[in-house]
């Protein structure tokens, strides 16, 4: 089980690339960028997917090993130290265009993977300190919100069409990423104004906590802009861009088609396994935590990483997420591949609903 743990650790080339990357020149500022979406998405086409689970015995041992765990909290610190070598490196003498555009790309790809997924794992976590580690990651990608909505939000409303979260049928991705961002914050506000007023309490306080995160989230900003300045500051926000439509486009592709049927008493049913898109190839699975086992993890929100299991019948994508995730950029191909799948799905489960 230790080896099964360390495999994961082959996340951490991605923070080493990054490390170099968001001070580096040339090819060396675009290698994570390179790494995650041509080396992988093309080393998973030739992969076949594993989908093995745990033995019950072997679940626990995993859940009893420290190092899964560990690997997690590693990103904290390695989060914000590449985040400030980032901003200290952004207004070298020489810098190319190209080469800053290539150190943003990098940042943005360690806000969206590792800043904003592992803060998905976190945040999803019981205990109190965890979930915070989990804001802590989101503050560097200036959404903090996401722990509200998705955890409240999206978890109870995923596959309908109340879930901003939640892709339908022919929405193109560039449509649903304004959807998703705009709603999403606003979900967020209902959700805690909400929770406010049925403990009796004002909604207009530092008790909520989107005016919390909104107050952090603008500390951070203008420390920036008065360490590091304007010009920092700015590829801050393009990096913390890149980062939310990484999430984003994740968001697209886990339950893009998937929708819960009503019942007869006007309630959705409940979550199932096909109400989720998933992967079991290893490269993907290892690089997101194991993000791809998305059925289970809508199955039990709060199941650690290390234990979540390929359910049968879970909708399989035709590969992994980075691939998907590209393909998507090019609507009219995502319909012709996806679409086809989505409604063979839907006369084969009667959980999916076709009225679309």
């Amino acid at each position: 089980m230790r080896w099964r743990a360390l495999r994961y650790a082959t996340s951490l080339a991605g923070p080493t690339m990054a490390f170099f990357g968001v001070a580096g020149w040339g090819l060396e500022c675009w290698a994570f960028p390179l790494f995650g979406f041509v080396f992988i998405p093309f080393l998973e086409l030739f992969l076949k997917p594993r989908h093995r689970v745990l033995s019950d015995i072997e679940e626990e041992a995993a859940l009893q090993d420290p190092i899964f765990d560990l690997l997690l909290y590693a990103f904290v610190p390695l989060q914000w130290f590449i985040l400030f070598r980032f901003l200290a490196h952004v207004n070298d003498p020489g810098l190319a265009g190209w080469d800053l555009m290539g150190r943003i790309a990098t940042m943005g790809m360690m806000c969206g993977i590792y800043g904003i997924n592992v803060a998905h794992e976190l945040g999803h976590r019981r205990l109190r300190w965890e979930r915070d580690l989990a804001r802590t990651l989101l503050l560097s990608s200036l959404y903090m919100h996401f722990i509200i909505e998705h955890n409240r939000g999206h978890h109870a409303r995923v596959a309908t069409p109340d879930d901003p979260a939640s892709a339908r049928q022919n929405e193109p991705l560039y449509a649903f990423w304004f959807r998703s961002v705009v709603f999403s914050f606003l979900s967020a506000w209902w959700i805690e104004i909400d929770r406010l007023k049925k403990d009796g309490r004002s909604p207009f306080g530092l008790g909520n906590e989107m005016i919390r995160f909104l107050a952090i989230e603008a500390t951070l900003v203008a420390g920036i802009a008065l360490l590091f300045g304007s010009t920092a500051l700015w590829c801050f926000m393009g990096a913390a861009t890149i980062g939310v439509l990484l999430l984003e486009t994740v968001n697209y592709i886990e339950h893009y088609g998937l929708r819960r049927r009503l019942s007869e008493s006007g309630n959705y049913q409940r979550v199932q396994h096909v109400h989720s898109w998933n992967s079991d190839l290893l490269p993907g699975r290892l690089m997101l935590f194991e993000l791809t086992r998305h059925s289970d993890h809508h199955y039990k929100a709060s199941k650690k990483y290390q234990v979540l299991r390929s359910l049968d019948m879970g909708p399989q994508l035709p590969t992994g997420y980075p691939g998907m995730m590209l393909l998507s950029l090019v609507p009219p191909l995502w319909f012709k591949v996806v679409n086809p799948i989505v409604e063979h799905l839907r006369k084969s489960h009667a959980e999916l609903d076709l009225a679309q």
